[in-house]
């Protein structure tokens, strides 16, 4: 059996990868690593972990009744949770969830949010320790 030692990277499908590289890097923070538009990606950092914005034709869809079962989340410091809510919000983006999770996997307040594409982002206060099942 393969026994993976972590996740180097996951991708992003978007229609527009300027508008997605500006999106993630100037609202959400992310940082460049190396723009490749050229061959249809964007690489970002976060932390430790690495994302890739990928050109595609077809992003993610999903319906109401999904509306954020699929997703990608980030942390943030829970003493600056309340502050990325503000500044997300005064960039015009809709905080569409927020919940303070006592049960489940991962515990603790998480927010969500939608790219320009309508991929949905959360970010969660979880620390990587807790995990409730």
């Amino acid at each position: 059996m393969i026994e993976p030692k972590g996740v180097v990277h996951f991708s992003i499908a978007v229609r527009d990868l300027e508008v997605s590289r500006r999106f993630y890097t100037q609202v959400l923070g992310l940082k460049l690593v190396n723009d490749a538009s050229a061959r249809g990606m964007v690489f970002l950092r976060a932390g430790d972990d690495h994302v890739i914005l990928a050109r595609s034709d077809a992003p993610l869809q999903c319906s109401a009744a999904d509306r954020r079962r699929a997703h990608h989340a980030f942390k943030v410091d829970a003493a600056e949770y309340d502050a990325a809510k503000a500044s997300l919000a005064g960039n015009g983006v809709d905080i569409f969830e927020e919940e303070d999770r006592k049960t489940g996997v991962f515990a603790g307040r998480q927010f969500y949010v939608r790219d320009p594409d309508g991929t949905v982002i959360e970010f969660t206060e979880w620390d990587g320790t807790s995990v409730l099942e």
